[in-house]
């Protein structure tokens, strides 16, 4: 199955969490259509589609990001990009801390749509981590703003941002974790019917 990106982290993640699927990215002539949806939705279904429409196989393409109550759901749907084009994981973090400034970020999530594209149509497939921003950002697991996101999911005494956890606890809380359960899910009942 063409898992609709070139980012490696999401591909081993996806696997990890995803029994019996191999992924492979998207081919290298292949170009990624511009995000121009104002959903994590729209975007995931824009990728999905392009890489269908090329490849003729059974796709699956997430959008992802991180909405921060404080700042009105910024930065979400730009959170890869949310400190320009070319923004580094680091860039786009240090942008969000620096917007909170001292303002309480006691309320955000991941949001995680999976977009499904076979033979049998189009699914959606959504997920979310709830937790909170911390404004020094620890740990070196993980990737985007990980570092500074401490969720929910493990319990208010444990303070442990998403980088801090292991790989194999962050899948079993994550929005994309979430996400790829409910298409296992989905893929499993398809496969029984």
């Amino acid at each position: 199955m063409i898992l609709a990106t070139r980012n490696q982290h999401k591909i081993r993640e996806l696997e990890e969490i995803i029994p019996g699927v191999t992924l492979r990215g998207l081919p290298d002539d292949l170009e990624s259509p511009p995000e121009t949806g104002d959903t994590f939705e729209e975007n995931a279904l824009i990728k999905a589609r392009a890489a269908r429409e090329a490849t003729g196989e059974a796709v699956i393409a997430d959008d992802s990001g991180l909405e921060v109550d404080a700042l009105g759901g910024r930065p979400g749907v730009l959170s890869a990009r949310y400190a320009g084009d070319k923004a580094t994981d680091g860039e786009n973090l240090a942008k969000v801390l620096a917007e909170l400034g001292d303002t309480s970020a006691d309320t955000a999530r991941y949001v995680c749509v999976i977009a499904l594209i076979d033979d049998s149509g189009e699914h959606l497939f959504r997920g979310t981590c709830e937790g909170r921003l911390i404004g020094e950002p620890r740990g070196e697991g993980g990737f985007g703003y990980d570092p500074a996101f401490v969720p929910e999911a493990t319990g208010p005494e444990d303070g442990k941002t998403m980088a801090e956890i292991s790989p194999k606890a962050k899948n079993a809380i994550s929005h994309r974790g979430a996400a790829a359960r409910l298409l296992a899910r989905h893929l499993a009942d398809q496969a029984h019917s």
